[in-house]
């Protein structure tokens, strides 16, 4: 049999093509079997809420607008600071109203609830969304000083796994370990062995 010979602290290793095959097989099947584990929604949006429109002159305010659209129940965060020289009005009302870019329903308006937030002005609407597709947000601000809207398109994803994203996240992780500690325990057996 061809074998390989390597050279390792200094002791002489010597691999069968059996060996070398096998471990190039077991790469080849984990590769494969992490590529085939991902969904496809990985490649969605899941995490934190993200940026959709920053810092929007609207009326007396200057508004930026976060979000975490999940089909089920879409998060809005809409932060407010006055603009340039002004100051924010306290009685501002915030409505978000959302449709399918398709247009197979109507617009469904949302009032967004003020949230206590220490040196800023922040609200936030939670919006119900049926299905993963394209989405048209449009953010309307009314005050006594002023008022205006703003629309964006958001791609509202699946929700993530709730309290199995961990594990689900960690698992490539966990599968990388322990084939470095199996990897590690065998090298061990083959030094004791070559040293006896």
């Amino acid at each position: 049999m061809r074998s390989g010979n390597y050279r390792r602290r200094g002791c002489r290793v010597s691999l069968t093509r059996k060996e070398i095959m096998s471990a190039r097989l077991g790469t080849l099947l984990l590769t494969a079997g992490l590529w085939l584990a991902c969904p496809v929604t990985a490649f969605a949006h899941e995490g934190p809420p993200y940026p959709i429109i920053v810092d929007k002159n609207i009326g007396p305010c200057v508004l930026s607008v976060w979000a975490d659209p999940d089909v089920g129940t879409g998060t809005f965060f809409f932060i407010l600071e006055p603009v340039p020289g002004g100051r924010l009005p306290d009685d501002v009302r915030v409505e978000v109203g959302v449709r399918p870019a398709s247009g197979r329903l109507p617009e469904a308006v949302y009032a967004a609830e003020r949230e206590d937030q220490s040196g800023r002005m922040q609200y936030k609407a939670l919006v119900p969304f049926d299905a993963q597709e394209l989405w048209r947000v449009r953010v309307s601000l009314q005050s006594p000083q002023g008022g205006g809207e703003a629309t964006t398109d958001v791609e509202v994803t699946p929700p993530g796994y709730g309290r199995w994203d961990l594990l689900v996240y960690l698992l490539p992780f966990a599968a990388v370990g322990s084939l470095w500690l199996r990897a590690i325990i065998k090298g061990r057996g083959r030094d004791r062995l070559s040293r006896g």
